[in-house]
């Protein structure tokens, strides 16, 4: 089938992220969140990329305005779904509110429309519980800068049909990305991996065996890694790591998945990154990091 209305439900770091990315390659989006203030946000925040993109010379202002007026907002769901081809869920790692809103858009959408979701660590199959057509739903995880990476991981479901998989393959090649086919498993592939390396770089950090500035240059140049693992967990959230551990803890009942007391700490004290303005380190009100800040005890 071809795909040309996108709706995106979750207008956070990644939702954003997926909307913009989506605009640029020519869908007609709609982002959707609970609240229109929330939505305010997000849009403003998608312009400000966008024309960041223009002034890199990477987007011309016709393509940047054509992007924009690509893209609509609406605190509607049933409105937000009603002609979508494709939905792509952004919400956060929790399962009875992913169950919850696939449940309410099956009612609503098109019976073409394909079901995404963006989960990390949640089994397709658990999510997929809650619709009565279970092949619709199919795993397209992306990643954080969602306009810069260029990896989407296309994770089955035991119930995901072809038609899902064939109209995920359309939506990342438009999009210029590369895909990876993944079984379902806790964590897929990176997620997994990824959780290990940051939550064993907060046991380090606990244990006082390096600072966090210090952890995250030795990954970057000891290892190649393009960003430290606090300077990632501060860009995806501190609480959504947090919750990605936990699900993969409870998953695999393996140690290494239970989450650093440290962690733990921060995102009790509201510490969840750069959207807070402080995690692992502290940020100013324009979003950038504050030079000697990593101390996570000030």
């Amino acid at each position: 089938m071809t795909i040309q209305n996108v709706t995106v439900l979750g207008s956070g770091t990644m939702g954003a992220g997926i909307a913009q990315t989506a605009i640029v390659a020519g869908f007609d989006t709609t982002l959707y969140d609970i609240e229109d203030g929330i939505l305010d946000k997000a849009q403003a925040q998608i312009k400000k990329r966008i024309d960041r993109q223009v002034e890199k010379g990477r987007l011309d202002g016709l393509q940047a305005a054509d992007a924009l007026n690509r893209l609509a907002t609406t605190s509607d769901l049933g409105d937000a779904v009603k002609v979508a081809d494709y939905v792509i869920e952004a919400v956060p790692e929790k399962l009875e509110l992913k169950r919850e809103i696939f449940k309410r858009c099956e009612k609503s959408t098109p019976e073409h429309c394909v079901f995404g979701t963006n989960t990390s660590t949640l089994m397709i199959s658990s999510i997929a519980a809650a619709l009565s057509d279970k092949g619709r739903l199919i795993g397209i995880h992306f990643f954080n800068p969602v306009p810069v990476m260029r990896l989407i991981e296309v994770v089955m479901g035991p119930n995901s049909s072809n038609t899902s998989y064939v109209a995920t393959l359309e939506i990342a090649q438009k999009m210029g990305k590369e895909t990876v086919k993944v079984a379902e498993s806790p964590g897929f592939t990176t997620s997994r991996i990824n959780a290990l390396i940051g939550n064993e770089s907060f046991r380090m950090l606990e244990a006082g065996v390096a600072s966090a500035s210090d952890i995250d240059k030795a990954l970057k140049l000891g290892l190649n890694h393009p960003m430290g693992p606090f300077e990632m967990v501060d860009l995806v959230g501190l609480d959504a790591r947090l919750n990605n551990l936990r699900a993969l803890y409870e998953a695999l009942g393996d140690e290494a998945y239970r989450p650093s007391p440290m962690l733990e700490r921060l995102v009790a004290a509201g510490r969840l990154g750069k959207k807070s303005g402080h995690g692992v380190y502290r940020y100013d009100d324009s979003g950038q990091r504050i030079a000697g800040s990593d101390d996570v005890n000030s």
